[in-house]
């Protein structure tokens, strides 16, 4: 199943050029009061919201797809967990070159660990990417995300992809410096996905997916989540030995080889096999 949420904050089932309007769907996701539990409650209520999307459809509204303003598939987002130098070419492609490593340590995954990107730079995908620094080169990194289904804690390999909800397409935006890297993809706006949640049914193999990126139809990125270094289930195991993961924290994997600048006025397309393609405006 696939499910997006498209302006003013509605629910649809995506069958290809085709949304069905299911919002009354969400009904079926408790009322929060405060303290207001963590994570998403849509992801956490996903089986049940799945089948009451499938009720409703015979009866939903079918709209145009082309003619929605998409917004993150789910509202809120929690931990947004991120893997450096991920891809084997990638991590050989920052360590030649200064422009991208600009003196810091770069280190291979298991070493170096994963970080984490501000919850405050999600921005909806039709809003656009606003640049931070203009003064500085800021570049475009797509990447397969991993959208966490239920409460997980120093879970094993074997048992890690029971914890996973859905998946989507990532953007990780960066500004190119010497400072820490949570600080330079933090800024409002420089993470996105979507543009829609793939259910975690309909993607059995996340290992085998070729991922896309072009800027203003010039390609820039291609490669396959095969080239991994730390495939899905290790990348949750490695996290969930150091944070408890909860409905709707998102892991992105990293990005291959190919990452390029972006400048205001240019047009993103960051795609992976299966889950769609993210279509991102930069100003």
């Amino acid at each position: 199943m696939k499910l997006c949420r498209f302006f003013p904050d509605r629910l649809g089932l995506v069958e290809g050029q085709t949304v069905y309007d299911v919002t009354p769907a969400l009904a079926c996701v408790p009322q929060a009061t405060y303290p207001y539990p963590l994570g998403d409650q849509l992801i956490a209520h996903l089986p049940a919201v799945m089948a009451e999307v499938q009720r409703l459809k015979a009866t939903a509204p079918a709209l145009n797809l082309n003619d929605l303003a998409l917004l993150l598939p789910f509202a809120n987002p929690g931990k947004i967990i991120a893997a450096p130098v991920n891809y084997k070419k990638h991590l050989q492609e920052v360590l030649d070159d200064p422009n991208l490593h600009h003196n810091n340590q770069i280190n291979h995954i298991e070493r170096a660990g994963l970080f984490l990107k501000a919850q405050s730079s999600l921005v909806d995908p039709s809003v656009g990417i606003t640049q931070a620094l203009p003064d500085r080169r800021t570049d475009h990194e797509v990447e397969l995300v991993v959208v966490i289904g239920k409460t997980a804690r120093n879970v094993s390999r074997k048992e890690a992809l029971d914890y996973v909800a859905g998946y989507c397409v990532g953007l990780d935006i960066t500004i190119r410096g010497p400072e820490e890297r949570s600080m330079r993809k933090s800024p409002d706006t420089y993470t996105t996905l979507g543009p829609w949640l793939t259910t975690a049914d309909e993607l059995p193999d996340a290992g085998h997916l070729d991922l896309t990126l072009s800027v203003d139809d010039e390609p820039r990125q291609s490669s396959n989540t095969s080239e991994l270094i730390l495939g899905v289930a290790a990348l949750i195991e490695f996290g969930s030995k150091f944070y408890t993961l909860h409905p709707g924290d998102v892991i992105f994997t990293g990005t291959p080889e190919g990452v390029g600048p972006v400048r205001s006025g240019q047009t993103i397309r960051a795609s992976v096999q299966h889950l769609g393609e993210l279509i991102v405006n930069v100003h």
